[in-house]
């Protein structure tokens, strides 16, 4: 089932995607299930926007791809290395990034990411996908000079517009499986991987995460990007394609 979270004569709903048009839900499906209004919306006629607004946390995995970690001059990490991105950085499918002033190098990221369902809090690995109410994709943006200076990477990672995710969270993926992320800057390939290279699963990564902190209905799990990442200035567009789960497209601009 693909659920989307849309714009539509001034208000904001949800509703699941069948062949053109959305089938609208009564409210969030992850709180509320999956009642109808018995209204069709054509997909044409509405704005899609981020599939979920975390309500605590964006939970992000860094260096999980060893062609990645090489690329940078970076060690393969011994456990997930884990990094916050605030809610404030979210936006939808279509949004514009805006570059953050003082910032002279943003680089993209094409992810895999999860959103969470229920409250996790020292889940077991092979309990782990039990947590997750779906999967959608996102762009982990990130300020490359400023993650090189600050010695952390709050500010380099977190700025407003930072994480684009969507277009719509799919309940039927398998993160185990054969779906490959590829990155477009402007039409051209940047970056091409099959999820299965990651270096700790999804299912490890809740696990460890939710040892040290808990997680909440909504919040995001982003899984890691592939090798080919680089340099977005104001114009561009990046996409972001992830088998089975759509495209997510947003152009930059200057703050």
């Amino acid at each position: 089932m693909r659920i989307a979270r849309f714009s539509h004569n001034d208000a904001i709903r949800y509703g699941i995607v069948d062949e053109g048009e959305l089938v609208v839900l009564e409210g969030d499906p992850m709180f509320a299930g999956y009642d109808t209004t018995g209204e069709r919306v054509p997909l044409a006629d509405v704005a899609l926007l981020a599939p979920v607004i975390p309500r605590s946390k964006v939970v992000a995995v860094g260096r999980n791809y060893r062609d990645h970690a090489a690329e940078l001059g970076n060690d393969v990490p011994t456990a997930p290395m884990l990094f916050f991105k605030p809610n404030t950085s979210v936006i939808g499918p279509g949004d514009v990034v805006a570059l953050p002033a003082g910032s002279d190098f943003v680089s993209f990221e094409g992810e895999l990411a999860a959103v969470i369902g229920r409250i996790a809090k020292n889940v077991p690995a092979d309990r782990a996908l039990e947590y997750v109410f779906g999967y959608t994709i996102a762009n982990d943006l990130t300020a490359r000079d400023w993650q090189k200076s600050d010695g952390q990477w709050a500010r380099a990672k977190g700025f407003d517009t930072s994480c684009p995710l969507g277009p719509a969270i799919e309940t039927e993926f398998d993160p185990a499986g054969d779906a490959v992320i590829t990155t477009r800057l402007n039409g051209e390939v940047r970056q091409q991987g099959p999820i299965s290279d990651m270096i700790f699963s999804l299912a490890d990564v809740i696990a460890y995460a939710s040892a040290a902190f808990t997680l909440l209905p909504g919040d995001v799990i982003l899984t890691g990007t592939p090798a080919g990442v680089g340099q977005i200035v104001a114009g561009d567009t990046v996409e972001v394609e992830i088998t089975g789960l759509g495209t997510l497209r947003n152009s930059a601009r200057d703050a």
